[in-house]
């Protein structure tokens, strides 16, 4: 069973340090390498970061198969739109329907609160990713390169599916 749980303490904070070291290092860093994602990890995905990014509005939740944490998402609410951060779930249990179940709460928050849309951000070579983002009703509206300090950028795609 797939359950979502919202992200208040600093050992939830912690349990997504530790799903974030596990899940990017091994899907990013055949992509931007080991040196940006020490990098990322350290700046947005520390247990620090993920408190500080919370008290700024962001609602992260942890996703659990039969109990045990597999993923997380992270949103925020904006004007007329719903930014999905974050959403991962660690690659044993992809395709398991459990990013589809997250996709699905994602959008009834952001029913919930009025919205007209989720927006979020996708590497430009994560084609995996962006196929099902496409699957699942999201069109590629530009591109955005983000300087992020220390000589990194990240080159992504915005993505927005209206509701």
């Amino acid at each position: 069973m797939i359950t979502i749980s919202p992200v208040h303490s600093a050992p939830d904070c912690l349990r997504i340090e530790k799903l974030a070291d596990a899940i990017w290092r091994k899907h990013y860093i055949p992509m931007v390498g080991k040196p940006q994602i020490d990098y990322m990890l350290h700046k947005y995905q520390s247990e620090t970061a993920i408190a500080n990014q919370i008290k700024e509005g962001f609602e992260y939740f942890l996703l659990h198969a039969d109990k045990v944490p597999v993923g997380y998402i992270a949103i925020k609410k904006e004007v007329n739109e719903l930014f999905l951060s974050k959403i991962y779930v660690l690659s044993n249990y992809r395709r398991q329907g459990i990013g589809t179940f997250a996709l699905r709460f994602v959008k009834e928050k952001a029913k919930k609160y009025q919205l007209k849309a989720i927006r979020l951000t996708v590497n430009v070579n994560n084609s995996n990713s962006i196929a099902a983002y496409k699957r699942l009703g999201f069109e590629n509206t530009g591109t955005l390169i983000t300087d992020i300090g220390q000589g990194f950028v990240m080159d992504d795609y915005v993505m927005v599916k209206p509701l």
